[in-house]
C-alpha cells in the first residue's frame, strides 16, 4: 500500500481548482516547461508578464487575473525587475503534483485504499 499522505487533499484540490481554468493550464504549462520538480528556476528560464499572453488572445488584464490565482494557489512566483514582471513556476508545487500523479498511476489497490482513507477522514470531519 502507498504511503501518500492523505492529508494533503485540501492542498491538491486548491491545486487543481486553479488549474481547472484552460488558460490558466495552458499558463502554467508554459511556465513548467522551464522547470523541474523540486529544483530552483533558473533566471534564464523565467517569462515575462507580456510574454504569457502570446497566443491566448487574451486582454492583459485577463492574463494578470489568470497568474493571480496560479499565485494565490502557490504554483507559480512572481517578480518585478525593472519594468517588467518575471514569472516561474514553483518547482515544489511541481513536485507535489508530480508525486500525485506518481502515485495515482499506482495499482486499484493502492487507489481504492486512498479512496477509503479519504472517505473515512471525511465523515470524521463531518
Amino acid at each position: 500500500m502507498s504511503n501518500y499522505p492523505i492529508n494533503d487533499a485540501e492542498e491538491l484540490a486548491a491545486l487543481f481548482k486553479a488549474l481547472s481554468n484552460p488558460h490558466r493550464l495552458k499558463i502554467f504549462i508554459g511556465l513548467a516547461r522551464c522547470c523541474r520538480p523540486g529544483q530552483a528556476c533558473a533566471p534564464s528560464m523565467r517569462a515575462c508578464v507580456g510574454e504569457l499572453g502570446d497566443g491566448l488572445g487574451l486582454a492583459p488584464s485577463t492574463i494578470s487575473h489568470h497568474l493571480k490565482e496560479l499565485r494565490h494557489a502557490g504554483l507559480i512566483h512572481m517578480k518585478r525587475a525593472g519594468q517588467h514582471v518575471e514569472c516561474w513556476a514553483d518547482p515544489e508545487a511541481l513536485a507535489r503534483l508530480s508525486e500525485f500523479f506518481h502515485f495515482a498511476g499506482g495499482d486499484a489497490s493502492e487507489l481504492a485504499a486512498f479512496a477509503e482513507a479519504h472517505d473515512k477522514t471525511m465523515g470524521e470531519q463531518r
